[in-house]
């Protein structure tokens, strides 16, 4: 009762005219954000962060944050129609292309709106209730812990790659190699940069990102000579009700996913994508066809993109440190207006915790009537010419990959990209699990480091800590379980099994 009445509280301070205003203006302006390819969140509340100090604290913070997770909201629907990613929409390409291939944009993107909403609520239930002792908890992990975990994200590989296992992990390998260009963090000293300077500070994800999915994705459809656009004049958005229920359950394991991995410093919607993709590929009803344009393939991670994205907010505001780089702009915000984010927020600023709690419900609320409806203004993209369309797309990527860092340079390394994204459709290798290896390899490092720093070169630090060990023990069951199905299934292989009713050679 405590918590209905706290949200109560909440939304007197949410519902006023003037902080609907600022939500909504936060909202639409996230959801174009998405939209466009390179410029995320983070740019767009650093540009913004000036002019808060005209606006009212609570307005502000409510502004900024809608901006954080309607971007979560937006950059789905280029990842869906044009297989043009942001970091957080990576899985998105997989499936939700796929369905555009298939004519069901409509109900693509419909399937992310819905599923978002799902995770958004869920996140919001847990921001409510739980807050300050899931905020403690994610203090618990150290970097051991992190580094189990991170490998533990490597065994998503085999769920997210849609071809053989062997296939995956190379790719994953190829991911944490590029993920090692650059500066080493603890001796500062330049690997494979081939003294090149604008290696120095590493490749960008976002140019990856775009160069293997967008370009390549230009450059195979030039490649087909017959280029046919998928729209066919008839828009399906409403899921049937069959389709409504594989919707669901996915929707529901993805905001579950996403509201845990959300707690963890360096987790977020990046790594919760992957996650939820991953849980859906073993526990899914229709796991054999994700992969191939199938419904649960967007429904799980638009609900883990956007639950993460809510839940990232939990040890900022319960224990006051940032768990990414939007999170430290969020906490330089509080800063600027005063506020310092911590375990006494709550007692201290009940009005600025639970009206942002609430402004997120209402802006859960507004991101659906704004992005549903919009959808068949998205179908109208395929309208035009694909002589037209491409040179756009080609120009979107380079504005957004210039936007980063104002860097020509990163609009080569991304062309370098969309050659090499190219040359693995061509040999059936999917760029998914070069992503995931690329995401997770610089952090799986890091953290190893600092953990044998801690334990003065001792592995024993890994098995003796709860966490850790907990989570190489779930890892050790995984390999001897993928061990087991890869024996049952060699054996039962048709073409390795003997004919009975072969002839038999003579001697």
């Amino acid at each position: 009762m405590e918590v209905l009445h706290n949200l109560a509280f909440g939304f007197e301070h949410a519902l006023t005219l003037q902080n609907l205003f600022y939500c909504a203006l936060g909202c639409t302006v996230g959801t174009l954000v998405g939209l466009l390819p390179g410029l995320g969140p983070l740019s767009t509340i650093s540009l913004l962060l000036p002019l808060t100090y005209s606006i009212p604290t609570g307005g502000a913070l409510i502004m900024l944050a809608g901006i954080y997770y309607g971007a979560q909201y937006g950059d789905s629907v280029s990842a869906i129609t044009m297989k043009i990613p942001h970091a957080s929409s990576i899985v998105a390409c997989i499936d939700g292309y796929q369905m555009t291939l298939k004519g069901q944009t409509g109900l693509a993107l419909f399937t992310a709106g819905i599923s978002s909403f799902i995770g958004g609520t869920v996140a919001i239930v847990v921001l409510s209730t739980m807050a300050p002792a899931l905020g403690e908890v994610g203090l618990l992990f150290g970097p051991a812990d992190y580094c189990a975990l991170m490998l533990l994200g490597f065994f998503c590989v085999s769920f997210v790659s849609a071809g053989s296992l062997l296939n995956g992990l190379a790719m994953a390998m190829i991911g944490v190699l590029l993920g090692m260009v650059g500066t080493d963090v603890n001796s500062g000293v330049a690997r494979y940069t081939m003294d090149l300077p604008f290696l120095m500070d590493g490749i960008g994800l976002i140019s990856i990102a775009l160069g293997c999915f967008g370009i390549a994705e230009v450059v195979k459809n030039l490649d087909a000579k017959n280029v046919l656009t998928p729209f066919n004049g008839k828009i399906k958005l409403m899921p049937t009700w069959p389709q409504f229920k594989r919707i669901l359950p996915s929707a529901l394991r993805g905001s579950v996913v996403g509201s845990i991995l959300g707690i963890l410093p360096g987790g977020g919607p990046t790594i919760a994508q992957f996650a939820a993709y991953a849980v859906d590929k073993k526990f899914s009803k229709y796991k054999h066809e994700i992969g191939t344009g199938c419904i649960e393939g967007v429904a799980g991670q638009a609900a883990a993109d956007e639950a993460a994205a809510r839940t990232s907010f939990i040890p900022l505001m319960a224990i006051g440190i940032p768990e990414n780089a939007v999170m430290a702009l969020m906490l330089a915000a509080f800063v600027v207006k005063g506020i310092q984010p911590g375990p006494n927020m709550i007692a201290t600023h009940p009005d600025l915790f639970w009206g942002l709690v609430a402004s997120m419900w209402v802006g859960n609320c507004f991101l659906v009537v704004l992005n549903v409806p919009l959808v068949r203004y998205w179908l109208s993209i395929f309208k035009i010419p694909y002589t037209v369309l491409f040179p756009a797309i080609i120009f979107f990527c380079c504005i957004g990959t210039f936007s980063i860092n104002n860097s020509l340079e990163d609009i080569y390394i991304t062309a370098v990209f969309g050659l090499v994204g190219y040359l693995f459709m061509r040999l059936n290798m999917e760029a998914a699990p070069l992503m995931l290896g690329f995401i997770l390899g610089p952090m799986l490092e890091e953290n190893f480091r600092r953990a044998m720093l801690l334990s003065r070169g001792e592995f024993s630090g890994f098995v003796t800590r709860p966490i850790s060990g907990t989570l190489l023990t779930v890892i050790g069951a995984l390999i001897v379980w993928q061990l087991v199905s890869f024996v049952r299934n060699f054996r039962k292989t048709p073409a390795l099994m003997p004919n009975p009713n072969a002839p038999i050679a003579a001697e």
